[in-house]
C-alpha cells in the first residue's frame, strides 16, 4: 500500500554530540532553582527540578542506545505497531479488551542497554534483544530501544501512570493515532498541547491507513497537520502507518533509523524539556535585561539613607543642642565670677538659650534615653526599595521590599545603643576650665583685697577713724589709693577679658566637638545601616540580577 509522510524533520545534522551549550543551560536551569525559591510557583520549580534529575541520570546512561516510545490509546493498534517494527510478536494483542498493561522493551544492540533498561523501569520478563538484527536486514536501527507503553486512556494507566511516567523520559515519543479517534480531546489536552515545543522530539504515527482510500488518508493526514499545528506544534511529522499490510511500517522506521543514526534524540529531548520550562517561567515572571535593575546600591542612594536615618534620631539636633549645652556650662567654669551672679538675678542662662529640653535629652543619650522616630526609619528603608525596584516583575519587588524591611524594626534600638557609646559625657569637664576658673577666682580675690585695702584706708587715712593695726601700718597711707585702684581696676578687666576669650575658645572647642560627634555618629548610623538595610537587600538585588542571567543563559 502506499503511505503518506508529511513535515520535514528538524533534528538538525551534526552526529551524537550534545550541541554546545547543553551544559552550560543545564547549569543555568539548576542555578534558577536555586534562585527563584520564594519567587518561582512551587510546581514549576519541581518541575524544572525534575528535569535536571532527568537529565542527570539520561546523561550518564548510553548515548548509544535512542528511547523510542510507541505511545496512544487504547484501539489506536500501537502494540501491532510495536509487533510490525520488531518484526516478532513481541507485545500482547487484546481481542476482547484491546489494551497493553505493561511496558514492553524490544532493544537492537543489547550491549550496554541494560542499565538504561533498569533506569526505565522495564521489568526483565518484557524486554526483548533483536540479537539477529542484522541478519534481518534491520541493522539501520542498532541502538533503538522501542517501547510499546500502556494505553494512556487505560484503567490500570489511571492508577500506576507508567505511560505518563515514560513519556516524559523518553527520547522521542511516537504518537500512535487513530483515524476515527485522532482528534481524541484527551490526548490533545493531557499529552500534545503539553509537549509543545518538543517538535523535533515527537512523531505522529496515523495508523491503521489500510482502512482508508488514498485520498481519504490524504485528507487526514492533512487535518491532522492542521489540527496539530493549531496546537503550537511547529511542522508536525505525521507518518500514516498499517501493521497488516507489507511494508506498512516501513516509513515510520525510516524515521526511527534516521533518528537513531543521528544519536540526538536524547539531547534534544533535553533541550526541549530545558526550553519548555524556560516558556514557562517567561510567561510567570516576563524576561528583565539583568542590567535594568541595579545589582548593588549606589553610593548616592547610601548617602541619601544614611541623611535620612540620621534626621530620623536626630543626629544634627543633638549635634546642635550638645553644642549649646556645652557652651553654655562652660559659663559656670571659665565665665567672670561677678557676670555669673549678676545673671543669677535674671534667671537660669539655659532657660534664657531654651535650651533645657535639649539638654535633658543631650544628658539622656548615654542612658540610651534618644530613639529614632519608628515612622521616619520605616519610609526611608521603603523609599530605598521602591527606588531600586522600580522596572522589576511585582513578585521580585515585594522580596526586594522584604530584604530591605527584614531589620527594620532593629534600627531604631541599634542606632541609640550605638550612639550611646560615643555621646560626649556633659558633666565631663576639662582640665584647662579648671585652669581658667582658679585664673578667674585669683582675680576676684585681687579685687576683693583691692575693696578692702581702700575702704581701710579711707577710714584709717582719710577719716581718722583710728590707726591700723602696726601690721598693716600701709593702709592709713592715702596716697597708696590710686595705685590700689589701679590693680583692682586691672584686675576687673583681665577677669572680663579673660572670660570673653575663654568664652571664644570654648564656642570653638564646642564647634569642633560637634562636627566629631556628628561625624562619628553619622559613621555608626551609615554602618548600621549597611548591615541592617543595604547588606539583605543587595543580596536580594544580587539574586534578582543573577536569577535573569540564567534565565538568559537558558535561551536557545
Amino acid at each position: 500500500m502506499s503511505t503518506v509522510t508529511t513535515g520535514t524533520p528538524s533534528i538538525p545534522a551534526g552526529g551524537g554530540r550534545a550541541r554546545p551549550g547543553l551544559g552550560s543551560r543545564l547549569a543555568a536551569l539548576s542555578r534558577l532553582v536555586e534562585l527563584g525559591a520564594g519567587t518561582v510557583d512551587p510546581g514549576l520549580l519541581e518541575d524544572a527540578t525534575q528535569v535536571l534529575l532527568r537529565a542527570g541520570d539520561r546523561l550518564k546512561l548510553s548515548s548509544e542506545h535512542t528511547v523510542v516510545a510507541l505511545a496512544g490509546g487504547t484501539g489506536s493498534g500501537k502494540s501491532s505497531l510495536f509487533n510490525s517494527v520488531s518484526g516478532l510478536e513481541l507485545s500482547p494483542i487484546g481481542v476482547r479488551r484491546p489494551t497493553t498493561a505493561r511496558t514492553h522493551a524490544c532493544v537492537w544492540g543489547l550491549e550496554g542497554a541494560g542499565p538504561l533498561l533498569d533506569w526505565l523501569q522495564i521489568e526483565w520478563r518484557h524486554r526483548f534483544a533483536r540479537a539477529s538484527a542484522l541478519d534481518k536486514g534491520d541493522g539501520h536501527l542498532h541502538g533503538l530501544i522501542l517501547l510499546d507503553l500502556p494505553d494512556h486512556d487505560s484503567i490500570r494507566a489511571l492508577t500506576d501512570h507508567e505511560a505518563d511516567r515514560l513519556i516524559g523520559v523518553a527520547d522521542l515519543v511516537v504518537w500512535v493515532l487513530d483515524p476515527q479517534k485522532y482528534a481524541d480531546a484527551s490526548t490533545h489536552l493531557r499529552y500534545i498541547a503539553e509537549l509543545s515545543g518538543h517538535d523535533a522530539v515527537t512523531v505522529y504515527a496515523l495508523n491503521h491507513a489500510d482502512r482508508l482510500t488514498p485520498e481519504e488518508l490524504a485528507e487526514c493526514v492533512a487535518d491532522l497537520t492542521r489540527l496539530l499545528e493549531k496546537e503550537g506544534v511547529n511542522n508536525p511529522r505525521v507518518v500514516a502507518t498499517s501493521a497488516v499490510v507489507p511494508r506498512g511500517s516501513e516509513d515510520l522506521k525510516a524515521v526511527l533509523a534516521d533518528t537513531v543514526s543521528r544519536r540526538r534524540a536524547a539531547i534534544q529531548r533535553l533541550e526541549a524539556d530545558v526550553e519548555r520550562v524556560t516558556r514557562a517561567v517567561n510567561e510567570l515572571l516576563p524576561g528583565s535585561d539583568p542590567a535594568a535593575s541595579p545589582a548593588t546600591v549606589d553610593a548616592a542612594r547610601r548617602v541619601g539613607l544614611t541623611d535620612a536615618l540620621c534626621d530620623a534620631i536626630g543626629v544634627p539636633a543633638i549635634g546642635e543642642a550638645m553644642e549649646n549645652v556645652y557652651a553654655a556650662r562652660s559659663a559656670t567654669w571659665v565665665g567672670w565670677p561677678y557676670a555669673r551672679w549678676a545673671a543669677r538675678l535674671q534667671g537660669d542662662p539655659l532657660k534664657n538659650l531654651r535650651l533645657g529640653e535639649l539638654r535633658a535629652e543631650i544628658g539622656g543619650v548615654p542612658g540610651g534615653e534618644v530613639s529614632a522616630q519608628p515612622a521616619e526609619v520605616d519610609n526611608a528603608v521603603q523609599a530605598l526599595a521602591d527606588g531600586l525596584s522600580a522596572g522589576m516583575h511585582e513578585s521580585w519587588r515585594s522580596r526586594v521590599r522584604q530584604a530591605a524591611r527584614s531589620h527594620v524594626r532593629d534600627i531604631p534600638r541599634a542606632m541609640a545603643d550605638e550612639l550611646s557609646l560615643i555621646a560626649p559625657r556633659l558633666d565631663r569637664v576639662p582640665g584647662s576650665w579648671r585652669l581658667l576658673q582658679l585664673w578667674q577666682w585669683l582675680l576676684v580675690v585681687i579685687f576683693v583685697v583691692g575693696v578692702a585695702w581702700c575702704g581701710a584706708t579711707l577710714a584709717y587715712g582719710v577719716l581718722g577713724a583710728g590707726a591700723p593695726p602696726s601690721a598693716l601700718g600701709a593702709l592709713s597711707d592715702a596716697s597708696a589709693l590710686p595705685w590700689v585702684g589701679l590693680i583692682m581696676a586691672s584686675a576687673l578687666g583681665l577677669g572680663v577679658l579673660s572670660a570673653v576669650a575663654a568664652r571664644n575658645f570654648v564656642v570653638l572647642a564646642a564647634g569642633k566637638e560637634r562636627e566629631h560627634v556628628e561625624r562619628e555618629m553619622r559613621r555608626r548610623v551609615a554602618a548600621l545601616s549597611e548591615s541592617l538595610v543595604i547588606a539583605p537587600l543587595e543580596h536580594e538585588l544580587g539574586r534578582h540580577h543573577d536569577f535573569y542571567e540564567a534565565l538568559r543563559s537558558l535561551a536557545p
